[in-house]
């Protein structure tokens, strides 16, 4: 069960969170969840983060998360990362623990903070290193040390790419684009309607409901409330102007219509239903069913979520019908765009050998207050944002049943269906 969800503000990374650790954003934000449900720390039984590009420092940041003062310093607690769907996996993994009798209250989310990334040496540079450490006299380090050249000072930075291909997330959208015959201006009105509906979710208080108040500044008198990636001013022709990013001659695919790279962090509140309700909290929701798939990443890298949604509905018992609300996690808006075509294909259907499509997505009920795009997607932190916003306005609309889709890193997808309680 779905008992709360909170989020930091997300921000576009080298902004609010510049100087931030993502321990210190994920205890934060996990501290204030505790506060405002009351949560007696000793009733937790392991907390779960996600995180895709941890600190060296800092290898498993759930657990420095369970060192919080509010918390026994005896709860268990691990890191993982699904890439993209981190968080998503957190909150899947909380529900197993508890479905399986092994837990009965968990703490799972996840956290990115990108403007916080290791910087890493050169390989010739971290072999002199370690050679001079081993080194039985100054003549030798001395030696080693002027071994070094120029280019050996190079840092690398973590790649945010495919390994097995070398292809950026990017490239691979700009690729689906082409191979899926999605248009620049299909992309463009996907990101307008996400910027639109995101600043009206501000405005009007649903997302900040969802977002603990970041304190910085050194007296902490830089007060943030809100996600500052929204563009309230945007418009088909601001984004039409933009020039493509991975493709500069033929490509579609902009910063306008993609996530930004983005710094926050997410933790839900998971209960069984008997321990929600002897300690008098309300669910929001519980988790149906949810599902993982992957493709080749040397394909269509982001397709994932089009196996990965029809085996949870599946799972769930449910056909797209009876879905009131849809969260698609929006990376791209060529991938968003891209599974919405294989969903409602009835080629599609038959590839991976279903005898009707999906279902044809209703935009109505479907990023109803935005989505990455204008929100933004720290990494690691995604999923849990997605299970708090989806529950939330469940609740509000009333509605039975809810899917999420998340595209990840190395061709893989998660889909959840969620069930009001």
């Amino acid at each position: 069960m779905v008992v709360a969800g909170l989020r930091s503000p997300f921000a576009r990374s080298g902004t609010i969170f510049k100087d931030t650790r993502a321990t210190d954003l994920a205890r934060a934000v996990t501290r204030e969840l505790i506060y405002r449900t009351n949560l007696d720390g000793a009733q937790v039984d392991e907390v779960i983060f996600g995180q895709v590009v941890p600190s060296p420092l800092v290898g498993n940041v759930a657990r420095e998360v369970s060192l919080l003062p509010q918390l026994p310093r005896t709860i268990p607690a691990y890191s993982l990362n699904r890439a993209c769907a981190s968080a998503g996996q957190a909150v899947a993994s909380a529900h197993d623990q508890i479905v399986q009798g092994h837990a009965d209250v968990i703490l799972a989310g996840g956290v990115e903070t990108l403007s916080d990334i290791p910087i890493l040496h050169s390989k010739r540079f971290s072999d002199v290193l370690v050679a001079a450490s081993r080194a039985k006299s100054l003549g030798q380090r001395l030696k080693l040390f002027g071994s070094i050249r120029l280019r050996d000072l190079k840092p690398v930075a973590p790649a945010i790419g495919e390994p097995s291909t070398g292809e950026s997330m990017g490239q691979s959208a700009e690729r689906m684009a082409k191979e899926n015959g999605i248009s620049r201006e299909a992309q463009d009105q996907i990101a307008l309607l996400s910027h639109q509906r995101a600043h009206a979710g501000t405005v009007d208080g649903r997302l900040t409901a969802e977002i603990a108040p970041w304190f910085g500044g050194r007296d902490l008198s830089e007060v943030t409330t809100s996600d500052n990636g929204i563009r309230s001013d945007t418009s088909l022709e601001a984004l039409a102007a933009l020039r493509p990013v991975f493709d500069r001659r033929y490509g579609t695919v902009t910063a306008g219509n993609a996530s930004p790279l983005t710094d926050g962090a997410a933790v839900v509140l998971m209960m069984s239903a008997e321990r929600a309700y002897t300690l008098g909290y309300r669910p929001l929701v519980a988790i149906r069913s949810y599902a993982v798939a992957a493709v080749d990443p040397g394909w269509q890298l982001l397709s994932g979520p089009a196996w990965a949604v029809p085996m949870a509905l599946d799972r769930a018992g449910i056909g797209w019908k009876e879905l009131g609300l849809v969260e698609i996690h929006e990376a791209f808006a060529a991938q968003v765009l891209s599974n919405i075509q294989a969903w409602g294909s009835k080629a599609w259907a038959d590839r991976i050998g279903r005898g009707a499509p999906v279902g044809e997505v209703d935009w109505d009920r479907t990023n109803v207050m935005g989505g990455s795009i204008a929100i933004g997607h720290p990494f690691g932190a995604t999923g849990a944002r997605l299970v708090t916003t989806l529950a939330n306005e469940m609740v509000r609309r009333d509605v039975q049943f809810g899917l999420i889709s998340i595209c990840a890193q190395g061709g893989m997808g998660l889909a959840m269906v969620l069930e009001r309680v």
